[in-house]
């Protein structure tokens, strides 16, 4: 028989790999709104989306957010090396 048996969450953030937003808030000291908006500015890890609704964000970066908030500066890609060719 089958069962719907919750497994149970990580008591610390992963170091690689990718996490959805209700797999690290319990982590945040921000509500979810301002991590959004913070993501806007690019003073937050920036989303990545898979779908309509499904947005991860890598967990190298909510790393380094959370050891410096104040100084974080998400990455910057550069569109034009990939136009260039």
């Amino acid at each position: 028989m089958a069962t719907n048996a919750k497994l149970p969450e990580p008591e610390v953030l992963p170091a690689t790999g990718k996490s959805r937003f209700n797999q690290f808030k319990k982590f945040l000291p921000i509500s979810k709104e301002t991590f959004r908006q913070l993501s806007k500015r690019g003073r937050a890890p920036q989303p990545e989306r898979l779908g309509i609704r499904c947005t991860f964000y890598d967990n190298a970066e909510l790393h380094k957010w959370l050891a410096d908030p104040l100084n974080y500066r998400a990455p910057q890609f550069n569109d034009q090396s990939q136009n260039a060719a």
